[in-house]
């Protein structure tokens, strides 16, 4: 049985290698799952994803989650899981790193007609 190459995969690098925002970049993946990085700054349209939680994990920087009766703030280090079916809007200041955790294929505003492409580094 032949395994596959493994290597260490450095967040930042892979973040210094785009400047858009809102364009997640596939990083890696792991049982059906995609693991994105992508940087935000402004709002984000708000959305929901009616299959699907949303996972925020910010690496650097400040998000604001909006959702219709609050706001969550995250702040480097801090996660936080929109449930399926609650509509969001991601919001950031300054210019944030979020590592994202999703099911492959999942469209980023949860419907494919809008959703940017799906780009791997």
């Amino acid at each position: 049985m032949q395994v596959a190459a493994v290597k260490a995969i450095n967040l930042a690098s892979k973040l210094a290698a785009f400047a858009d925002y809102y364009q997640p970049r596939t990083i890696e993946q792991f049982n059906g799952h995609d693991l994105m990085v992508v940087k935000a700054q402004g709002e984000f349209v708000w959305h929901k994803h009616d299959e699907t939680d949303d996972f925020f994990l910010v690496l650097a920087g400040e998000l604001d989650v909006r959702l219709r009766d609050r706001v969550v703030t995250l702040g480097p280090g801090e996660l936080f899981v929109v449930p399926r079916g609650v509509e969001h809007q991601p919001c950031a200041a300054r210019e944030a790193h979020i590592l994202l955790i999703e099911p492959t294929g999942t469209p980023n505003t949860g419907d494919p007609h809008t959703a940017a492409p799906r780009r791997e580094l």
